[in-house]
């Protein structure tokens, strides 16, 4: 299939902390209509460590898969995980063993090709999916929720926690997969691809501070008006300007997709899949 988007806009707000953790693939203010490949990493480990793992993850692998992959072919699966392992390796070079305070970031990536659009996510950034209504009989929906990797949510799937009480879990910023540098076990991110493109979707990259102040409704009820993409994108800065954290964004709208007949052959694992929210 051929996807044509409109400019990807960019949030990047340092919110209430001292420095700003989170960074962007394409950079901030470089995003242009012929970018399909989208990252948004939130940094942890405190100035000049958090910062560090973040830019490096989003800058390795992005730079990694635009110089491998060819844009009239698939995004595969095993050139996804050569750019992690190639943001892994560049993290173990930057590393001080010697600091106590270790480095580390999530990850989320959309890299959409000529094969659908490709997901994958480490940690408590997410990425969402969402479809504006197309008529009554179809409201608007969010098709793909990333399953945070958190302990909140490991408690909410085995039932010690709800919805609600996970807002306000004094533990809530714990994560338990992230990109670092030389850990025994190099964690590895959930992927789910997906065909199901249809002109005026959107797809949100995010890190955690945008959520701290949103909820799921509010987040497609913003999306889901008939605004502008930057009269939204100024809505959800001024929705989220009394975050606490940094709050970093990439929102990226479909215009139209044109199929082809090697779409059938292509993989479709976004409505049944584990890592999809949308399927607790």
């Amino acid at each position: 299939m051929i996807i044509h988007i409109a400019k990807p806009l960019a949030l990047h707000e340092q919110g209430q902390r001292a420095n700003q953790e989170d960074a962007l693939f394409p950079a901030l203010g470089m995003a242009t209509e012929a970018d399909r490949l989208l990252l948004v990493c939130d940094g942890m480990g405190g100035h000049e460590h958090g910062e560090v793992a973040s830019q490096t993850v989003a800058e390795t692998m992005g730079a990694y898969i635009a110089s491998h992959h060819a844009p009239e072919e698939p995004l595969t699966d095993d050139l996804l995980m050569e750019a992690i392992a190639a943001a892994y390796d560049q993290l173990d070079a930057r590393d001080d063993a010697n600091d106590r305070r270790r480095m580390g970031t999530t990850m989320t990536m959309l890299c959409m090709h000529r094969g659908g659009a490709t997901m994958a996510h480490i940690g408590d950034s997410r990425i969402y999916h969402i479809r504006p209504a197309s008529d009554n009989a179809h409201p608007a929906a969010i098709i793909y929720q990333s399953r945070d990797h958190s302990l909140a949510m490991e408690l909410y799937l085995i039932g010690e926690l709800t919805l609600q009480q996970m807002a306000t879990f004094d533990q809530r910023n714990v994560i338990t997969r992230a990109m670092q540098p030389t850990p025994e076990r190099r964690c590895r991110p959930d992927i789910v691809h997906t065909t199901d493109l249809q002109p005026g979707d959107y797809f949100l990259l995010c890190s955690d501070g945008v959520v701290e102040t949103l909820t799921d409704d509010q987040l497609l009820a913003l999306l889901a008006t008939p605004a502008t993409d930057e009269e939204k994108l100024r809505e959800l800065k001024r929705r989220t300007a009394a975050a606490s954290d940094n709050h970093t964004a990439y929102l990226v709208r479909i215009i139209d997709v044109q199929p082809e007949t090697a779409d059938a052959d292509a993989k479709n694992d976004e409505a049944t899949s584990r890592a999809n929210f949308i399927n607790k």
